[in-house]
């Protein structure tokens, strides 16, 4: 994740790479094959006066300890996500910034992510009527990385490495409301250890219900987005796909035609006619990734809020809480009253 970082950061303005450290021999090597100026260590970094921010891209359980560090230190701190492992660390973490007066953020990078922008668009241009039930979901079959997300110890299981993407696009989805209720289930079919996926309810408090889902073997995926008001559907299948909304244009259906099933007949569950309906596809909404840097240097020059803050990020670890304390109990959590 540091390279791709790199790889963004090398084509921008007024910001450049003073050179990484990392615990890892051949990571430092490749670094130094690519002209990157390698640390003697984490000391010798947060030593060298020409360094303002810290990326940490590193196994989430040693987020914390760096970032404080880093910032005890005098420099600013941009986390990977999950920025930490619990709700207590991440106040730590917070308080940390505060004392010192540094500028800590998180890399969620995925509210950039287009489809997930186009989806935003759409429910806020009305098109789909009063929205009432969304899932959001991220399928594979290829089980968990293997590697250190493996391991309970280091933060891994796919609820810390997709669901603190998607539970952060919910909360976005709906601003200023509060999330009353959370149902999730876990599974362990490849790691017995970390949850390979998971499902979760999410009850707002305006009546809306939206269903998180991350599967690691599933080998047929269901849609991306799949989101559902009073006048219509949208649909988008896969990341780079279009939306595909379809809408009631009101008429009246006098003459519905039954569907035969091998038990009999059923109106109710006839397809609407073609006059009945109207079907359209948007392309994607445009984004570009870069702005999240751009706006870090905004922050660190004061002329701009951060973009992610941590009172966001606060609840989407708090969620992320409840999620596993649901699938404990095996209850619904009560999460804001």
């Amino acid at each position: 994740m540091a390279g791709w970082h790199y790889d963004l950061i090398e084509g921008m303005e007024d910001l450049e790479v003073a050179g990484i450290w990392d615990i890892k021999a051949e990571r430092r090597e490749y670094a130094a094959s690519r002209q990157i100026h390698v640390y003697q260590d984490l000391e010798d970094l947060l030593a060298d006066e020409a360094v303002d921010l810290v990326l940490i891209a590193t196994p989430n359980d040693v987020h914390k300890s760096i970032a404080i560090k880093a910032m005890e230190a005098g420099k600013n701190v941009v986390s990977e996500k999950p920025v930490t492992l619990s709700s207590k660390d991440l106040t730590e973490m917070m308080e940390a910034a505060r004392r010192t007066g540094r500028f800590l953020t998180v890399h969620q990078n995925r509210r950039w992510d287009e489809d997930f922008l186009t989806v935003k668009k759409v429910m806020e241009e009305g098109k789909l009527g009063e929205i009432f039930r969304l899932e959001s979901r991220v399928h594979g079959s290829r089980g968990i990385p293997g590697d250190w997300r493996q391991e309970k110890e280091q933060g891994g299981g796919m609820v810390l490495d997709w669901g603190v993407h998607l539970f952060d696009q919910a909360l976005l989805l709906f601003p200023g409301v509060k999330l009353q209720t959370v149902y999730a289930t876990l599974t362990h079919v490849t790691n017995q250890l970390v949850d390979d996926g998971f499902t979760a309810d999410l009850g707002f408090a305006n009546g809306v219900h939206m269903l998180v889902e991350v599967g690691t073997s599933n080998f047929i995926n269901l849609p991306r987005w799949y989101v559902l008001g009073t006048d219509g559907t949208a649909q988008i299948k896969d990341w780079g796909q279009d939306i595909r909304i379809v809408r009631a244009l009101g008429t009246d259906e006098k003459d519905v035609v039954p569907v035969r099933t091998a038990a009999g007949l059923t109106k109710t569950m006839a397809p609407r006619r073609d006059d009945s309906i109207h079907t359209e596809v948007e392309s994607e909404v445009k984004s570009d990734i870069k702005e999240f840097y751009q706006n870090v240097m905004a922050v660190l020059e004061g002329r701009e809020e951060s973009r992610i803050q941590l009172s966001e990020v606060m609840r989407v670890m708090r969620l992320m809480e409840a999620v596993f304390l649901s699938a404990e109990r095996k209850e619904v959590i009560r999460f804001e009253d």
